[in-house]
């Protein structure tokens, strides 16, 4: 097939698509009431963002630098480099100036030309980068190849403050700001994105009910073959090869909507913060649980006892340790065969449980095999 002929294929094929895509958002929209977008559930494999770094010098700070060997260090080789040289029995210990670690995320698909925001963190004892100023700093990749290049005024959000006589006050931290739009790209990064006949959506929840409503949603669009799943997380569509033709496909299947399917019955517990999370589809067999608190308490009430009046002896203290155990009513709940999320909440409020309290039930309930859930904690 000629060029032109491959051209006008296509074009055909991306007023179809348009068609097509009013149709199916029109139905969607009142059939599929908990559906979401393609682009809220998955990502285009290739189209990601890149993590880049630098290490550079913040300078203009009020007396709040750090002193570290690697900062004069680092001080030295900029005097250097700009033909001043510093005697190496002169120690500068400048306080104006901190050493600091710049990062950023590269997003895809960025032009050197462009501005990203970036992150600035001291690496030695620095008390503060407010007011500082980033001098043009080198920011690589993993490769090692220069992306962009950081510089400009830092905005601190943290203050701290002290006085003579060693006390000291900070709010937030003081010690990492932000540059909006302070580095400039230098170099693209490589993208996948137009190779090959085929796209490939990656799931963020990997499911294979999703992947199998996903590629039916998609053929129903397209039609039958256009979309397959090579796993639970990955979904392949055939893709025109024109660049702009490809942007206009993937601007109308972002768009699609997709009901995905239910999550793994789960139950999550933070022992740190005492937070349970019950997932919708937690079912407990028929179980019997009953959980009491007992709390011992212990007074001392010591009594001074003296001699009587004109006879012989001293006064003395005689330990009086008073000792009482309590134990609440530990009430009996019963869980029906298959109990519902709904049914577990209310049998748990009943007995008026505390978190730590809810914990313990679970895992027992894990351990008597009563849970039919993953429980996890954190």
């Amino acid at each position: 097939m000629t060029p032109t002929g491959s051209l006008r294929s296509g074009t055909r094929l991306l007023m179809r698509l348009f068609l097509l895509a009013v149709i199916c958002v029109l139905g969607l929209s009142s059939g599929q009431l908990q559906a979401e977008r393609v682009k809220d559930i998955a990502r285009v494999d290739g189209v990601r963002s890149n993590q880049i770094i630098g290490y550079g010098l913040v300078v203009g700070l009020d007396g709040t630098g750090d002193n570290s060997p690697f900062t004069d260090q680092t001080f030295r080789n900029m005097m250097n480099s700009f033909g001043v040289t510093v005697p190496p029995n002169v120690n500068p210990k400048s306080k104006n100036v901190a050493a600091v670690t710049v990062h950023a995320d590269l997003p895809p698909f960025v032009k050197p030309g462009q501005t990203i925001d970036i992150t600035v963190s001291s690496l030695g004892n620095a008390k503060s980068l407010r007011g500082g100023s980033l001098l043009m700093t080198p920011l690589k990749g993993a490769d090692g190849q220069v992306y962009a290049m950081g510089q400009g005024n830092l905005i601190v959000g943290g203050i701290s403050a002290g006085g003579a006589d060693g006390s000291k006050i900070t709010v937030n931290i003081p010690s990492a700001g932000r540059i909006p739009g302070g580095a400039t790209v230098e170099r693209a990064v490589p993208s996948s994105f137009s190779n090959g006949d085929t796209i490939t959506f990656n799931l963020n929840n990997p499911d294979f009910t999703t992947a199998k409503r996903l590629v039916e949603a998609i053929n129903g669009l397209l039609g039958p073959d256009m979309a397959f799943a090579r796993d639970a997380a990955s979904v392949a569509v055939k893709a025109p090869r024109d660049n702009s033709q490809r942007v206009s496909f993937l601007s109308i299947l972002e768009n699609l909507t997709v009901e995905p399917g239910e999550e793994a019955a789960r139950v999550v517990v933070n022992s740190r913060t005492g937070t349970i999370v019950v997932g919708q589809n937690v079912r407990v067999t028929a179980a019997a649980v009953t959980h009491g608190s007992m709390s011992v308490t212990i007074a001392e009430n010591p009594e001074a006892v003296q001699p009587n009046p004109f006879g012989e002896g001293d006064t003395v203290v005689v330990p009086d340790t008073e000792i009482a155990i309590t134990q609440e009513n530990a009430r009996m709940f019963k869980f029906g065969p298959a109990a519902t999320l709904n049914e577990i909440v209310q049998a748990v409020n009943q007995v008026g449980a505390a978190p730590g309290d809810v914990m313990a039930i679970l895992e027992a309930l894990k351990q008597a095999g009563a849970l039919r859930a993953e429980l996890i904690v954190i």
